[in-house]
Order: structure tokens, then sequence, then C-alpha cells
């Protein structure tokens, strides 16, 4: 080739570090969007008039969809192709967050939340996707993904702060409304840099999504209900029930399907298996920390929206700079070392917080367990997202992509719905029979639901640490081992 035909080429291929800050700019908004209406949740159940039971589907709704139709999003990200389906998502998430900041209801938010996540899981998995096709493998993808993986947590923890800034001085609506000119900006830049790729031919299984997402929906709501039927009746056992029954029917379906949602055989790969497994472990237990550590320091501490963001500053700061040394760590110690290291530093982090008492502060009882907190997910999401993301082959790239954020969300969902669940019946029990209880009693309470909680959380990370040990061998992540970037020359 000619080197003004190099020349010319080179112009017209498109600059995939600006790629990588569209589809992270795109990542940022909806992993944002799963942890900033925490700090508002109070605002938003006095204005809409929320139950104490129903409040947390304000988080749920979202991450439901989020994670039940991601599998749907990864796989349409292969056949449709990645740049239309990420487009696609980003209008019906930018749409969806203006349906929000007008509801009304309780079931008008929800259900908006709903659509808001179904936007999500278009937008993930192709937007990951998009950046494991564009970034070659080795030191140059390890790095994207570094990027990559900073954003999805710090965007979770960012969240917080925005939330807390919005809805004191604007108004809760806001935490919604602020994402219209992003998702605008996000389309029109979008249409211009990145670039169209497509793999497949054949059509999508749309009735997999349902029955998956209308199974683990069933599901999340079964456990819910054990607050006012018990874990043994016959209500929760019978939605328990119906829920596998839909789980079933949807690993029924991929098996007969001619295009299934989920390529089964896909987990044959030990490491996206086991990746993903430790993955449902650790959201169920980060989702504690964004709930429960929120309540605590407003509803406890009595901080107001924006004290309460600020104060999960250090928490966002933590993890954007450990999620950079991981990256330096996996080439000295392995990145099976590193995720290990850190879901039990994370588990740590959990345990300091389930010591914050009823007379608790922040400096003494919140920041330590944030702190180590952050240490630990900085150090696990890289390590994670290169494990579940290797020996995949590029035809497979959005359904691996999918199944990794399907279960970060859906392990979210799950955990807090256990999480809060536990929080509920500790406090339950915790509070005294006879006459109403005072004010006191009643925080005395609230705080041993919410140690219980942290608690219970600790236990979850603790359980990725476990299926890592166990599960992921070393010639398993033996290639991301031989393309780590030597320290200093990323």
């Amino acid at each position: 080739m000619s080197t003004a035909l190099l020349s010319r080429a080179e112009r017209a291929a498109p600059n995939k570090w600006l790629v990588l800050v569209l589809v992270c700019l795109a990542q940022f908004m909806v992993v944002l969007d799963a942890t900033v209406v925490n700090v508002a949740l109070p605002s938003i159940q006095r204005d809409l008039d929320f139950s104490p039971s129903s409040l947390q589907w304000v988080v749920n709704s979202y991450t439901l969809a989020f994670g039940g139709f991601l599998l749907l999003g990864g796989r349409a990200a292969d056949f449709v192709g990645r740049k239309r389906l990420f487009l696609a998502g980003v209008v019906v998430f930018t749409g969806a967050s203006l349906l929000n900041g007008f509801a009304t209801s309780p079931e008008f938010l929800i259900a908006a939340r709903a659509l808001q996540g179904l936007g999500a899981a278009m937008v993930s998995p192709a937007a990951l996707s998009i950046v494991t096709t564009t970034f070659r493998d080795g030191p140059e993808r390890t790095k994207a993904l570094s990027v990559w993986a900073a954003i999805a947590v710090g965007g979770a923890a960012v969240g917080l702060l925005l939330g807390g800034i919005l809805t004191e001085y604007l108004s809760w609506e806001w935490i919604f409304f602020v994402n219209v000119p992003v998702g605008i900006a996000a389309v029109l830049l979008s249409l211009r840099f990145i670039p169209e790729s497509k793999v497949a031919t054949r059509g999508v299984d749309v009735l997999g999504a349902i029955t998956v997402t209308a199974g683990l929906t069933l599901l999340v709501y079964a456990i819910v209900r054990t607050q006012d039927y018990g874990w043994g009746s016959l209500e929760t056992l019978g939605l328990a029930g119906a829920a596998l029954a839909l789980l079933g029917a949807f690993a029924a379906i991929e098996l007969r399907s001619k295009a299934p949602l989920v390529r089964l055989g896909i987990f044959r790969t030990r490491s996206l298996t086991s990746a993903n497994a430790a993955m449902l472990a650790v959201a169920g237990g980060m989702f504690a920390v964004f709930f429960f550590a929120s309540l605590y320091v407003q509803q406890i501490l009595d901080f107001s929206p924006v004290q309460a963001g600020l104060g999960f500053l250090p928490l966002t700061a933590g993890i954007i700079l450990f999620s950079g040394l991981a990256q330096q760590l996996i080439s000295r110690v392995g990145v099976r070392w590193v995720a290990m290291v850190g879901m039990a530093a994370a588990a740590v982090g959990l345990m300091l917080l389930s010591r914050a008492p009823v007379d608790g502060s922040y400096a003494a009882d919140v920041l330590p367990g944030l702190l180590v907190m952050s240490a630990g997910l900085g150090l696990t999401f890289v390590p994670l997202t290169l494990i579940a993301t290797t020996n995949v082959g590029d035809q497979d790239a959005g359904l691996a992509s999918g199944l990794f954020n399907s279960s970060q969300q859906i392990g979210g969902a799950l955990g807090l719905a256990i999480l809060s669940t536990v929080a509920a019946s500790t406090t339950t029990d915790a509070l005294p029979s006879g006459p109403a209880p005072s004010p006191a009693e009643q925080a005395s309470a609230l705080v041993e639901g919410f140690q219980m909680a942290f608690a219970v959380g600790a236990g979850l990370m603790l359980v990725g640490v476990i299926i890592t040990a166990l599960f992921i061998r070393r010639r398993d992540v033996a290639a991301i081992q031989a393309d780590a970037p030597v320290a200093g020359h990323v």
C-alpha cells in the first residue's frame, strides 16, 4: 500500500481512544443511575408516598430490567450491530429519564425506572463489546478495560454525590432530568465517531429475555414478600416455585432455540462462568454500601442529602485510585490474587460498617469502612472484568459482555432484596413489644437492621473469594498474565 493510501486509511479510521471516551460517557450515565436515587430515597418517599417495603423497588425495578434484558442486549449487539444498538439504547434511556422526572405516583416511577433499565440493558453490553473489539488483546485492551472498570464502579459512587446535590438544591426530579442533555450529546457524537460492526446474521430470542426477566423479578418479589409471609409460608414457596419454573422455561427455550439469547455452551468457558458467579456475590455485597450506608448517614446521623453525597467522595476516590493500582498489580502478583485480595478487603470494609452504632459518627464509624471498601472494590472489578471477557471470541464478545453486566445487576437486585429482608426482620425483632416504641428505640432497632445487612454483605464478598480461589485456575487466566502490562509502561 502506498504512503498516500495508508495516510488516508489512518485518517479514515476512528480514534479508538475517542471511541472509549464516548462509550464510557454513556456507561457512566447508566451506572450512575443505579445509585443516584439512593440519596434521594427519603425525598422520593415523602413526595410520592412510598411505603417502606416498596421503596426498594425504585432501585430494584431499574436493576432487574437492566440485569434481565442485558442478556438480550448482549446478544442483540452481536446480531443487529453494536453501534446501532448502542444508539437505540441511549435514546430509550434518555427518554425514560425524562419520564422519571415527571412521575407523580409510585407506580409511574417504578414503571419508568424499569423502562430506563431496559435502555441501560441495550447500552451497556453494546458499549463493552465496542471496547473489546476496538482494542486488540494485550496491554492496550487491559488499559482500556481498566478505564472501563473504573468508570463502572466510580460512576456508582459519584451517583451518590450528584444525587445529594441535585436533591437538596433543586429537587429529586433533577437526578433524572440531568441525563437528558448528556444523552443527546452522546447520541450526536457517537453518530459521528463510533464505527459500526456486525458479526452474526440470525435473529434474537425475545421470548428467552421475557422468561428470564419475569423469573428473576418474581424471585426478587418472593424474597421481598417474606417480610410479610415468612420464609416457609405457602405464599413465599408458591412465588419462588413460579419463579423457578420461569427460569427453567428459559433454560429449555435456550436449548431449543436456533438463535438462543444465551448460547449455553459458552458456560464451558471456565474463566467466564467463575468470574460471573463471583460477580453475582460481589454485587450483592456492594449494593449494601450504597443503599444502607446512605440511609444510615441520613436517618441516624441526620446528614442532609449533600452531606451524604460528600460523605461518599472518599469511596469514589479510593475506587479510582485502586482500579489504576490493580492494573499494575496484575503483572506482579497475578489476576486471581488481585481479585481475591480485593474481595477480602471489601468484606473487611463491610464488617467495619456493621459495627456502626446508633450514637456513632461519620469519622469514626463510617469513613474507615468506606476507605477499606473502596480499596477492595477498586482491586476487584478490573481483574474480574478481564477474567470474564478473556478466552472469548469476537463473535461472542457481546454475549460475554452482557453476561458479566447481568451478573452485576442481577446480583445487586437479588442481594438488595435479601439484605433488605434481613434488615427489616432484624429491625422488627429488635423493637420492644407493648406500647409504641420511642424514637430512640426505633432508631436503635433500625441500626441493628443496618448492621445485620452489612454483615451479610461481607459474607457475600467472601463467597466471591471462595469461588475465585476454587474455580479459576492459573491456566484459565494465562493469556491475561502474558498480556499484562509491565508496571510503569501502560
